[in-house]
């Protein structure tokens, strides 16, 4: 395992996401807790020491799943990662409730990693308002020893996270932002990293292959790489991080024993691009960008905000391949595979979905769009 410094700590460079663990019968919210234990055990087994969670992971289960694996170790063996839910506005006036509670959850005294969920634009009017107290609150639980380290996340603009940092990038340890050889230019991840730079903050990987999207690549985008070097699609993805100087801990969501194995494989040694190569990567980000629509992640938030309970990331999966014009997609027996009530058509237009959405998908205007096109 490579392990990269952080203030005096060895993180390993790859992380262990909680957002994607293995569920039971495509149920999100129920965990299989034996597959987790034995990825876990493998985990901590070849090095990983860092484990990231979050209070909304898995319908709020994530934190309940860690905590009880977790808690099978010396508390020194693992750092671990959680976040205050602010991409939920719902949740801002509750920190020192949802923070007690998340320590509860996951059975620790203090959280060696600790974030600002999601600064975007729809709640970083909240996340530097004081009367809700969140910074003041933090920075209170971290002279306190609660909080070993504070950082934030984002999927927001570039301008959002530039405001955050003004008012509190001197308090900030890590920036975590979504970043992947797709989004490098496409969601100005580039400009994201010279910033955190700019602040000395070292950088935090999330998305590291878009949900999966990177993880396959087509016959001639392999064919091409394979005349540079014998890899797998995801380990071009995390090698493309490695060229990175700026990036210390990448996150990946890991859902099976076989995708951890990969990928610890991968991070056995450092081997970052040549410079062909990451060109050749960047021509592969530039052709994919212009054939997709909407930059969904299949994060799963707005599902658990979506009171008719929706299959949102698979309509949107649909949509854009009716916007590419797929060949041989045909949208009616596509919908036709998705339950009558998980359909676009069910979608009452509230919204609710859009206010934690990452990305900011107009998910309302995509699901009238496909139902237009039923």
């Amino acid at each position: 395992m490579i392990y990269k410094d952080f203030q005096g700590k060895k993180l390993s460079a790859l992380g262990l996401g909680a957002m994607r663990l293995p569920v039971v019968d495509e149920d999100n919210s129920r965990i299989d807790m034996d597959a987790v234990r034995e990825m876990v055990a493998y985990a901590m087994e070849k090095g990983i020491n860092y484990y990231d969670t979050a209070w909304g992971y898995h319908g709020g289960n994530s934190e309940l799943a860690m905590g009880e694996v977790l808690s099978e170790y010396p508390r020194e063996s693992f750092y671990l990662a959680s976040k205050f839910p602010g991409y939920d506005v719902s949740t801002l006036s509750r920190v020192e409730e949802i923070f007690e509670k998340q320590l509860e959850k996951c059975r620790v005294e203090y959280f060696d990693f600790y974030l600002f969920h999601n600064v975007c634009e729809k709640n970083i009017d909240g996340y530097l308002d004081p009367k809700y107290g969140i910074f003041d609150y933090l920075i209170e639980q971290k002279r306190n020893g609660r909080i070993k380290h504070l950082g934030f996340s984002t999927h927001g603009s570039f301008a959002t996270m530039e405001r955050f940092l003004k008012a509190y990038g001197e308090h900030m340890e890590f920036g975590q932002i979504q970043l992947n050889w797709l989004d490098y230019e496409f969601q100005k991840a580039k400009e994201k990293v010279e910033m955190l730079k700019a602040y000395n903050i070292p950088v935090w990987v999330m998305e590291p292959v878009q949900g999966g999207k990177l993880a396959v690549l087509s016959p001639e985008q392999e064919e091409i790489l394979a005349g540079y070097r014998d890899e797998k699609a995801p380990a071009w993805a995390f090698r493309f991080l490695q060229t990175i100087p700026e990036v210390t801990v990448t996150l990946s969501g890991m859902s099976n024993m076989e995708q951890l194995k990969e990928n610890i494989n991968t991070y056995s040694e450092d081997k970052p691009l040549m410079e062909k190569e990451w060109t050749v990567l960047q021509e592969f980000a530039e052709d994919m960008i212009c054939k997709t629509a909407l930059p969904c992640t299949s994060c799963k938030y707005c599902i658990t905000h979506c009171p008719k309970g929706i299959a949102i990331p698979q309509v949107i999966e649909l949509y854009n391949k009716m916007h590419t014009k797929e060949p041989g997609f045909n949208l009616a027996a596509a919908l036709a595979d998705i339950p009558k009530d998980k359909r676009p058509s069910e979608c009452v237009g509230c919204k609710s979905c859009e206010q934690v959405c990452p990305q900011q998908i107009k998910i309302a205007d995509m699901m009238g769009s496909i139902c237009k096109n039923m």
